[in-house]
């Protein structure tokens, strides 16, 4: 007997970008079937959480413990239950079950009076002359007091590459999109000179910074070298300075069990290397007596570990929490790397086999492998989504907004078998509406903003369903074939994304694009031999036309840069590796950017 797809959410086939079924190989429904752990009659499992809408009644039968999961308070009730603050509930009924409940305002957090523009920088290539290889997070805070200065245009925001953690292992990895863990961030991005207790080991680190701002003579970002100096001077801080700080202790106590573990996997990993998959079979199991020995054996590096993640917080609250100054806006990737901690973390919850990608279009005829496994949807609401939970609460952390990469993912991700392309996968859907009322929970708590990257092949819908959500829309002068004027209110306005040509690397044929460089011609009007600064200036002035409640400016075009941080289906020591043409110290005084900020202002 054949298990039926659609209940279990397995797409059949597709519709391809233009509009042609595609049917899937009956190879390719087998090893999803067999991924998901389908017996042939087995009917989907019924739901794991119960989600309401905040003012709703809740019919409950019976007499019900009601426990508040953030504040603890616990009431009896019964019958009908009125009016819940949103938040996440716990509910034990008298006879044993228990249920996770989750109150939900359903819309996300979009004030009425949002209407502003900002920069968009990749955090790696912001260095200055104090950086040690690569921007940090000291660089991000000096960025965002120029930034939001009035000489500078007033921006209302700073949307950052995803600052989600690598493995501590070398070689690091570049990409900021396939990282080891989405609830955690990368020690690379830490000013040391503003760790505390820095001071009892002024000498060593003095030497270290001396050698690690040499690598800013490069554009070429070397980040095995970044790597091996700040965790060579972050260790010597640790073992120097007492760690029995009481905002630590705090620290280390709310993030739990989520961040022992993830501790648990660095330090396993600077052993056994960074892919999980290849360490002794006793670590494999996060939860195995032997994994959870490390922690007693290694305390110390586990809590160095803990210890970073608390630097980090600290700094990017710094960097964003500016007085008067913009919100920073957090990027969050689709997946992680299979070898990496939070694969290693929810391993039991992945689909065993299956990476995601997207199928072919008009830009890639073959398709995309990201290499990236998907969470089964069935198994990530078992564990009543305490994985996505905890991914987009981190997203949220310290930022203003939050940019959610490929947000159709939340509706369906494209699987393709290992070993197979992306010629073979099909679609499998996502309970689109509990993951969209929990996105919106948390950016109701975190009174920060959401915009959907929804960019490439979007089914019917899509857009219409996040726009009931208050998720912004995301719209590139490169895709849309309507004016900026035309744009919707409820939408990100920009030119182009790190994926994508820069102005000047379209207006000048560094990067081949001629009909990007045609589309700039019409849009500002301009004559085939005008000067880079004049089409910046023209193209971002016809973009500021566009009604949207948000405007993003990369300070790539600002600055002319010809290059873009990443040629998407390609491997190179280029992507993700290149810094900025100058240092933030000659970007707080270049002209470009002042001007290009106060025609942004003043749209």
């Amino acid at each position: 007997m054949v298990p039926d797809l659609d209940a279990w959410g397995i797409q059949g086939g597709y519709h391809d970008i233009t509009g042609a079924w595609r049917q899937a190989s009956p190879r390719t429904i087998e090893a999803i079937t067999a991924a998901m752990g389908i017996a042939s009659d087995q009917p989907p499992p019924g739901p794991a959480v119960w989600i309401v809408r905040a003012g709703d009644d809740i019919a409950l039968g019976g007499r019900w413990q009601l426990v508040n999961e953030d504040t603890r308070e616990s009431s009896l009730v019964s019958g009908n239950v009125r009016a819940l603050a949103p938040g996440y509930y716990r509910a034990y009924h008298d006879d044993g079950r228990g249920l996770r409940v989750i109150v939900t305002p359903g819309r996300c957090h979009l004030p009425d009076e949002l209407r502003t523009w900002g920069w968009a920088v990749q955090l790696y290539a912001l260095r200055s002359r104090a950086s040690w290889g690569m921007g940090d997070l000291g660089d991000l805070r000096r960025f965002c007091e120029m930034a939001r200065s009035a000489d500078r245009g007033e921006a209302g925001f700073v949307l950052v590459n995803p600052l989600h953690a690598a493995a501590p292992v070398i070689p690091q990895q570049p990409s900021p999109y396939y990282p080891s863990s989405r609830c955690f961030r990368n020690p690379l991005y830490l000013r040391i000179e503003d760790v505390p207790g820095v001071a009892h080991v002024l000498g060593d680190v003095d030497a270290l910074a001396a050698a690690a701002r040499g690598l800013n003579g490069d554009r070429r970002i070397d980040r095995d070298a970044v790597f091996r100096m700040k965790m060579d001077a972050l260790t010597r801080v640790f073992a120097a300075v007492p760690t029995d700080d009481v905002e630590f202790d705090r620290f280390v106590v709310d993030g739990g069990e989520l961040l022992a573990r993830y501790a648990t996997y660095c330090t396993l990993a600077e052993t056994y290397g960074g892919d999980w998959r290849n360490w002794p079979w006793d670590y494999r199991d996060p939860s195995s007596f032997e994994s959870r020995q490390v922690r007693e054996q290694q305390q110390a590096r586990v809590r160095f570990h803990q210890w970073l993640q608390w630097l980090l917080d600290d700094q990017l609250r710094a960097a964003s929490v500016l007085s008067g100054g913009p919100g920073v806006v957090q990027d969050v990737a689709i997946g992680v790397d299979p070898g990496g901690a939070d694969a290693w973390m929810w391993q039991a919850m992945l689909a065993p086999g299956m990476t995601v990608g997207a199928p072919p279009d008009e830009y890639n005829s073959h398709g995309q492998d990201w290499g990236l496994p998907p969470f089964d949807p069935w198994k990530l609401r078992d564990a009543e989504y305490e994985p996505f939970i905890q991914t987009v609460r981190a997203g949220f952390r310290h930022a203003g907004g939050l940019r959610f990469d490929h947000v159709m993912g939340l509706f369906r991700l494209f699987w393709i078998p290992q070993g197979g392309s992306a010629r073979d996968g099909t679609y499998v859907r996502y309970p689109y509406g509990e993951l969209l009322d929990i996105l919106a929970l948390e950016s109701w708590r975190a009174s920060a903003y959401v915009v959907g990257e929804d960019l490439g092949t979007v089914e019917e819908g899509v857009r219409e369903e996040l726009a009931r959500r208050s998720v912004l829309s995301y719209r590139l002068l490169w895709f849309e074939p309507a004016p900026p004027s035309a744009w919707p209110v409820g939408a990100m306005a920009a030119v182009t994304t790190h994926d994508l040509p820069t102005v000047a690397g379209a207006w000048t044929g560094a990067d081949p694009a001629p009909h990007l460089r045609d589309k700039l011609a019409s849009t500002t009007g301009l004559v085939a031999d005008a000067a880079v600064d004049d089409v910046v200036a023209g193209v971002y002035g016809r973009v500021a036309e566009a009604p949207c409640r948000l405007l993003s400016a990369t300070i790539d075009d600002a600055l002319g840069v010809v290059e873009r941080p990443n040629h998407p289906g390609t491997v190179t020591d280029a992507n993700w590796s290149i810094a900025l043409s100058v240092p933030l110290e000659e970007i707080e005084q270049d002209e470009r950017v002042a001007r290009l900020g106060r025609l942004l202002r003043d749209r």
